[in-house]
């Protein structure tokens, strides 16, 4: 295996490369099995009476900017998204709602270098504001283009109070789940450092 590891000085502040990625093929396999889980989510969530908008997909894309290292993995939850709305149908709101991700995403990918107590910040600040943003954004998608609410900033503001148990659900459900995807993502790490370091040992 590669010594250098993205947790040494060697690898600290720069992408994965792909080759490393394959290297390193339990990295995307997590991935993966994440996103998958959030599709699969997202699809039998309402069947199983789970409230609405609790969601993976912003803890997935936490995870796979973290393992994977690299800007494409903003992609993570469009992959979400367009997987599930395959199945479930687009709305009128579509437009809103996907923008909306891909700056969750954007935003995720900032914080791929962080390390220690400022990663578990910004797995605070992602749950926190991307719920934050989705909310607003997506409700404001409502209010314009849904046709329930009037073209007025009464009705921009109804359009508001009712998503607010929506946002309740999302953002308690990100503040558990983003910081657990950096749990994660640092026990990946950890099995890293320990498989690298095995055969020093026994060399020594």
């Amino acid at each position: 295996m590669d010594t250098r590891d993205v947790l040494t000085s060697v690898g600290e502040g720069r992408d994965l490369t792909v080759g490393e990625l394959v290297h390193r093929w339990w990295r995307p396999l997590t991935v993966v099995l994440v996103l998958t889980a959030a599709v699969v989510w997202r699809l039998v969530a309402p069947e199983l009476g789970a409230p609405p908008n609790l969601e993976i997909a912003t803890a997935a894309t936490f995870l796979a900017v973290l393992l994977l290292r690299n800007r494409w993995a903003a992609v993570v939850p469009f992959a979400v998204v367009a997987v599930s709305d395959a199945v479930l149908g687009n709305t009128q709101i579509m437009w809103f709602t996907w923008s909306a991700w891909a700056v969750v995403g954007l935003g995720a990918i900032l914080a791929r270098n962080l390390r220690g107590p400022g990663r578990y910040a910004a797995a605070l600040g992602v749950g926190v504001g991307g719920s934050l943003w989705f909310f607003a954004w997506t409700n404001f998608g409502v209010w314009l283009m849904d046709g329930m609410y009037p073209a007025t900033l009464d009705g921009l503001i109804a359009s508001y109070v009712a998503g607010l148990p929506f946002l309740r659900t999302m953002l308690l459900g990100n503040l558990v789940l983003v910081p657990l995807a950096a749990v994660v993502a640092s026990l990946v790490e950890r099995a890293e450092v320990a498989v690298v370091a095995a055969p020093m040992t026994v060399k020594g």
